[in-house]
């Protein structure tokens, strides 16, 4: 059984940071293509961040330089760092894992999409103002 649960959402001022974690069960977050997905109400989905099984990060050009996407594998646990802060980063911030070994641009293409294979976590809602 897959289960992904996210947390380390809040409420933070512009500026600020706040660090996301994505434990996985039945899911080894070294072997699949993962990341963080984010969704604002009126808003577009959008890839934040992916990581490959290679450990190749892509990020989307509004965080680049502000968020950092890692895992810890003796954890199983994907994270998201976000520094510096906008209040348009607010969404819900969905951790993804799809188990193809994908490249990078495809990793993040296919975890856009919630779909037969592809796993999405709960989500975890960040507020910035």
């Amino acid at each position: 059984h897959v289960q992904l649960v996210e947390s380390g959402g809040g409420l933070v001022q512009p500026g600020g940071s706040l660090r996301l974690s994505c434990a996985a069960s039945g899911v080894t977050v070294s072997t699949y293509c993962m990341g963080w997905i984010r969704q604002a109400p009126g808003k577009e989905r959008e890839g934040v961040a992916t990581i490959t099984t290679l450990l190749t990060t892509n990020y989307a050009d509004s965080v680049k330089g502000r968020f950092t996407i890692s895992q810890d594998n003796a954890k199983n646990t994907l994270y998201l760092q976000m520094n510096s802060l906008k209040p348009e980063d607010t969404a819900m911030y969905y951790c993804a894992a799809d188990p193809r070994p994908l490249l990078s641009l495809a990793c993040r293409s296919s975890l856009l999409v919630p779909a037969p294979g592809i796993y999405w976590g709960q989500g975890t809602q960040v507020t910035v103002s």
